[in-house]
């Protein structure tokens, strides 16, 4: 297994001997290259070394291209306008780089030379309740962080912080108690995920019921929120019921959407009640916070509410009670301390942006986070409906998640029985192809939108052939696939020697910024550049499949073999990025 530097970084490296043998008080300037359409690349760092050197640019730019040893990469440099490099490479360049990508299994991606651990917490859901479509983006950007870091050489420690603490588990506990049949199961049989949740929803709404209805009860079911807290045996086995419950009905909505969710990673806020009170004892002695009208607070120079005065992070309130605050921050110690994490990655909407800024302000204060520990919350928008308002239903409801994935893969599994019959699948495949297709979309729609920004949940839209979708990406791989089935003997093989045409060589170089594409991407948190990437590759892909014959009219034994190389590239390129944003890439379409 062998990175294989990429043909930007070999230029940049000539473009740098040539600046250190014609400049030498230059230093080590760097070229700044970049991609352009004028030609291959454009280098513009001779502007600033210029005016550093107090010289005329045109002049260095010509005295660098003159000092850049004769080699078998760059084909031209034209020194343009005031002084920029328009570089073109040479297509035996271009194919020798590629033919080393392809000879490994990593497309010649290198791992991240700083690898660290990455404690990832995100996939929130809570337990006894629905999930909705507010759950998705958490679940779906989290998973696909996770894929791209690990292939990055990262560690990374998944983390589902469920919320399965609380005062609303006094009120279900006794319910459960004076109705103690309502958690059953109809049959020995393995339960649904709806049964489960089907059970959770009955009970939770009856519970509530005579919560608001029966003082006598709403008392009953306030002692029990402190018998849970004190640790009694038996509140706690009930309470454990509620959470096996409801991971009944997670772990089945996880697998529609085809994730991995692991048991062991599921550590929900009661994981980190053990650590609550040395947590807020810690924090007091070392001043970072101080008691004000009897809770523990946290003040803040630039957090202040309407009336001006500072708003706090209320860590323990003054009834001794504990707050989101002071889970978020045991976490903290616990992912540092045990986990040995050096960046905690928090998938969370962009509405807890204030809380999560004052959490980790708190524990950079209580020395947990330093320049050796990181937190970043990677903050997401909202999922509008068509319309372009908070997705609901038409009664207002919010959307079950369920209800939103089952009925995209109706509507996939409709656009592949259209075309089917053409590629000959069977039922099975139909239906597992569209399951495929379904999720996909699902996923890329969200994945191909900045996190950042709110997006448009139109199904119509996601599962279109036309335009940036994952379906139209999907078909484009299965297309590739098929031209090996009536390839006959002709097999990929790169060929240096060959003259490029245009629309091969935009393909060909956009398949060398793979692995460049994928260290942005897991520096930057932004898994909509790879959906971006990937877009463009099957868009360039289109381009050459339209304009440099592979099978018919047959080309000349070279050329087909050439052709079918990068058709080969391009295949496991977008098989690889697609299955880093956790989408499937069925072979026949």
């Amino acid at each position: 297994m062998a990175s294989v530097p990429s043909l930007a970084s070999t230029v940049q490296q000539r473009l740098a001997e040539g600046l250190s043998a014609a400049l030498p008080e230059a230093g080590s300037a760097d070229p700044l290259l970049r991609r352009s359409d004028r030609a291959d690349f454009q280098a513009n760092g001779i502007l600033a070394l210029a005016k550093q050197l107090k010289g005329n640019p045109r002049e260095l730019a010509t005295k660098v291209v003159e000092a850049i040893p004769a080699n078998d990469v760059l084909k031209e440099i034209e020194v343009s306008g005031p002084g920029f490099l328009n570089i073109t490479v040479t297509d035996e360049a271009i194919v020798r780089t590629l033919a080393a990508r392809a000879a490994d299994d990593r497309l010649g991606v290198p791992f991240a030379e700083n690898a660290g651990t990455t404690v990832i917490d995100y996939a929130q859901p809570n337990v006894a309740k629905e999930m909705h479509v507010g759950h998705l983006r958490s679940a779906v950007i989290g998973a696909a962080m996770v894929q791209i870091l690990e292939f990055t050489g990262e560690t990374v420690v998944r983390r589902h912080h469920i919320g399965d603490w609380g005062t609303q588990f006094g009120m279900l506990i006794q319910y459960l108690i004076e109705h103690p049949h309502e958690l059953d199961h109809s049959s020995g049989a393995e339960v649904s995920g709806e049964e489960a949740m089907s059970n959770l929803n009955r009970l939770y709404k009856s519970s509530r019921a005579l919560f608001d209805s029966d003082e006598e009860f709403k008392t009953r079911a306030r002692a029990r929120v402190v018998d849970l807290q004190a640790g009694d045996e038996r509140t706690l086995a009930l309470w454990q019921r509620f959470v096996d419950e409801s991971k009944i009905y997670f772990y089945s909505v996880f697998d529609k959407l085809d994730m991995d969710i692991r048991d062991p990673d599921v550590v929900g806020e009661s994981g980190y009640n053990d650590m609550l009170v040395e947590t807020c004892r810690v924090l007091e002695e070392s001043g970072v916070a101080v008691r004000s009208d009897g809770a523990l607070c946290v003040f803040f120079d630039d957090v202040k509410g309407p009336d001006g005065n500072p708003t706090p992070l209320i860590v323990q309130k003054s009834d001794g009670g504990f707050g989101y605050a002071a889970t978020d921050l045991s976490a903290i110690r616990d992912r540092v301390r045990n986990l040995k994490a050096t960046t905690l990655l928090y998938v969370v909407d962009a509405r807890q942006s204030l809380h999560f800024k004052m959490v980790f302000e708190t524990a950079r204060r209580a020395g947990w986070l330093n320049d050796d520990v990181k937190a970043v919350q990677l903050a997401f928008g909202t999922v509008l409906g068509k319309d372009g308002k908070p997705f609901k239903t038409r009664e207002g409801e919010t959307v079950r998640l369920v209800d939103l994935l089952d009925e995209a893969v109706d509507r996939a599994t409709a656009v592949v029985r259209e075309k089917a019959e053409k590629v000959g699948l069977s039922e099975s495949e139909i239906l597992e192809n569209g399951r495929y297709v379904g999720i996909g979309a699902v996923k890329y729609a969200d994945l191909s939108t900045s996190a950042a920004r709110d997006y448009k949940f139109d199904l119509d839209q996601m599962v279109s052939l036309n335009g940036d979708t994952s379906v139209y990406l999907q078909y484009a791989y299965a297309r590739i696939r098929s031209i090996f089935g009536k390839a006959g003997d002709r097999t990929p093989v790169a060929h240096p020697e060959l003259e490029l045409a245009p629309a091969e060589r935009a393909l060909a170089l956009h398949l060398d910024q793979f692995g460049e594409q994928l260290a942005e991407v897991a520096a930057e948190y932004a898994p909509h550049k790879l959906a971006a990437y990937l877009y463009q590759l099957a868009s360039l892909y289109t381009t050459f499949y339209d304009q440099c014959p592979v099978i018919k009219p047959a080309p000349a034994q070279e050329v087909a073999e050439n052709r079918l190389f990068l058709c080969d590239l391009t295949a496991r390129t977008l098989h690889q990025g697609m299955a880093l944003l956790g989408i499937r890439t069925p072979e026949r379409l």
